[in-house]
C-alpha cells in the first residue's frame, strides 16, 4: 500500500507528530486551544469575512439557504449565492439587538439609528426639511408618581425621629453615591405600594396616549376652536424613550414639535409659540387620570403622572440650555438600556422561584413578584404581567414616534445599505438591488452565538476595533454612513 508522506492517517511518522502536537496543546489552557485551532481552520479568511460584515455581532444567527436573482425581462440568472460552500455551511447576520447587556455591538448601531432619526425632527435632514428648526419644540421629561418613601442619591431624607406603622424610621440622613445600592430601595418596604407601582408601569403607554390626547385637547382650548378643528390648524408630532428610575418605576423623554396641519413641511399658526407648548404640556400631563383595571384585590386606583415634569424650550443654539444634538445623544443612549439599569434581570421569568432566586435587589425582587401575582386576577390577564415579570409590568416599546415626526429605521437601514453598495468592491455582486431584478431565495434558521470561547474573543476584537475607527473618523471630521453615530 502506498502511503502519503505527511498524513497522519496513513503516515506513521505524521501521526507521531500529529499525537505529539495535540498533546502538547492540550497542556494549554482552552482559550488559547481554541484560538490554535481556529487560526488553523482552512476557511478562517471567509469567516473573518462574516464576522466583519455583523460589525463583531457577539450573538450573530446561523442561516443557512440560497438565493438566486434573475434578469427582470429575460429570466436569465444573474447571480446565485448558497451557503453551501461557507464555513460550517452557514451564513452569519446580525442578530440586531438593541440592549447593550446583550449585544454591545448591534445596540450600538441601533443608537446611531436613534440619533438620526431624532436629530432630523430637530435639525432637518432624511426627508425633513431644514425648516422644522424654526418650529417650536422642546424636550420633556414626564415621571412616575411616589409609590413610597425610597433612598435617594445625595443628602437621603432628612432623618427623623418618628417612624411609620411598621416601625421604620421615614429618614435616612446619609449621602448616597448615585452608584450606591441602596438608592431607590424603599426606606419602609411595609409603607411602599408594590401593586399601585406595577400597574402604573403596565398601563404607562395608556398614559402616554392620553397624555398626547389631552395636548391636543389643550391646544385646541387655546386656540377657542374645537378637538376636530384644531387639526386643521397643526399637528403634534413627537418621539419618546422609556427610562426606568432607580427605583423601577418608567419615565418618558420626549422630543415635542409643532407642525403645520400637513406636517413638518408646513409652519404652525403664529399663536402656536414655544411657551404656550410648553404650558399645554404641563397641563396636560396634570389633567392625565387614568382608572386602573377594576379589581376588589386592591380597590379603586387613579393612575397618574408625577408631579415632577420638566420642558425645556430647544431654541436652535442661540443660548438655550441644551443642544438639539445633546437630545438626540440623550434619547439615543436610553435605547441601548433597559431594565437592568433599576438592577432587574434582561430575560422572561418563569415562576416565582425563579424571580426569588434572581439576581436582583430585595426591591426589584418584590416587584416582579407582584407582577406575578397580580396576573392571576382575571380583570388583569389582559396585561399579561407573568410574561413582563421581568419588565417590572412594563410592556411598551423602548422608542415611539408618531408619523410625521421624522424617518424611520427602515429608511436608515435602507440608506446604509446604498451607501454600501455605492462603496462596494465588485459592484456586479450587488446587482440583486436592481430595480429590474427578481429574487428566489430559501433560508432556514440554524441556532445562533459563537461556537466557542474562541470565536466570541476574536469577535470581541473586531467590534473594538470597528469602534475606535469609528471614533479616528468622527475626530478627522469624517462623516459616518446612515446610521452610524
Amino acid at each position: 500500500m502506498t502511503t502519503r508522506p505527511g498524513n497522519p492517517w496513513t503516515d506513521p511518522d505524521a501521526s507521531r507528530a500529529h499525537l505529539d502536537r495535540e498533546a502538547r496543546l492540550r497542556t494549554l489552557p482552552d482559550l488559547d486551544q481554541d484560538l490554535v485551532r481556529l487560526g488553523e481552520l482552512p476557511d478562517l479568511t471567509r469567516w473573518l469575512d462574516q464576522i466583519r460584515a455583523t460589525g463583531g455581532c457577539a450573538h450573530p444567527v446561523h442561516l443557512a439557504g440560497h438565493s438566486t436573482t434573475l434578469d427582470g425581462e429575460t429570466g436569465e440568472i444573474l447571480r446565485h449565492y448558497s451557503t453551501a460552500n461557507e464555513p460550517g455551511g452557514r451564513l452569519l447576520v446580525r442578530c440586531r439587538n438593541r440592549r447593550a447587556t446583550r449585544c454591545a455591538p448591534c445596540s450600538r448601531e441601533y443608537s446611531g439609528d436613534t440619533f438620526h432619526l431624532v436629530r432630523a425632527g430637530l435639525t432637518g435632514g432624511k426627508g425633513v426639511p431644514d425648516s422644522v428648526r424654526a418650529h417650536p419644540r422642546l424636550f420633556a421629561t414626564l415621571t412616575a408618581p411616589s409609590f413610597g418613601r425610597v433612598h435617594r442619591a445625595g443628602d437621603c431624607h432628612p432623618a427623623r425621629r418618628w417612624t411609620c406603622e411598621h416601625g421604620a424610621c421615614f429618614g435616612c440622613g446619609t449621602a448616597h453615591d448615585d452608584r450606591d445600592d441602596v438608592v431607590g430601595q424603599p426606606l419602609c418596604f411595609g409603607c411602599y405600594d408594590y401593586v399601585y407601582h406595577v400597574l402604573w408601569n403596565a398601563m404607562a403607554p395608556a398614559l402616554w396616549k392620553a397624555f398626547r390626547d389631552n395636548l391636543s385637547h389643550h391646544l385646541a382650548a387655546r386656540a377657542g376652536v374645537g378637538r376636530t378643528a384644531v387639526r386643521t390648524l397643526l399637528r403634534v408630532s413627537a418621539a419618546k424613550v422609556a427610562e426606568y428610575q432607580k427605583r423601577g418605576a418608567i419615565h418618558f423623554h420626549a422630543v415635542i414639535r409643532l407642525d403645520g396641519p400637513d406636517g413638518p413641511t408646513t409652519p404652525p399658526p403664529s399663536w402656536a409659540t414655544t411657551d404656550l407648548l410648553a404650558d399645554t404640556v404641563r397641563s396636560a400631563a396634570a389633567a392625565v387620570a387614568l382608572a386602573a383595571p377594576a379589581s376588589g384585590a386592591y380597590g379603586d386606583l387613579r393612575l397618574r403622572f408625577g408631579t415632577q415634569l420638566d420642558a425645556h424650550p430647544l431654541t436652535n443654539g442661540d443660548g438655550g440650555r441644551i443642544t438639539d444634538e445633546a437630545v438626540a445623544a440623550y434619547v439615543a443612549k436610553y435605547t441601548s438600556k433597559s431594565v437592568e439599569t433599576a438592577g432587574a434581570v434582561d430575560h422572561r421569568l418563569h415562576s416565582l422561584a425563579e424571580i426569588r432566586e434572581a439576581n436582583a435587589t430585595p426591591h426589584i425582587r418584590a416587584l416582579m413578584e407582584t407582577a406575578w401575582r397580580l396576573a392571576g386576577l382575571p380583570e388583569l390577564e389582559h396585561l399579561r404581567l407573568r410574561a413582563w415579570a421581568h419588565m417590572l409590568g412594563y410592556r411598551g416599546h423602548c422608542l415611539t414616534k408618531t408619523r410625521a415626526y421624522s424617518t424611520t429605521y427602515s429608511q436608515l437601514r435602507t440608506a446604509r445599505t446604498e451607501h454600501t453598495r455605492n462603496h462596494a468592491e465588485g459592484r456586479q455582486l450587488l446587482t440583486d438591488w436592481d430595480s429590474d431584478t427578481t429574487t428566489e431565495a430559501t433560508w432556514r434558521y440554524l441556532g445562533s452565538g459563537h461556537d466557542t470561547p474562541g470565536q466570541a474573543l476574536i469577535a470581541a476584537g473586531i467590534a473594538q476595533d470597528i469602534g475606535e475607527n469609528r471614533e479616528i473618523a468622527r475626530a478627522s471630521g469624517e462623516s459616518p454612513a446612515a446610521g452610524e453615530s
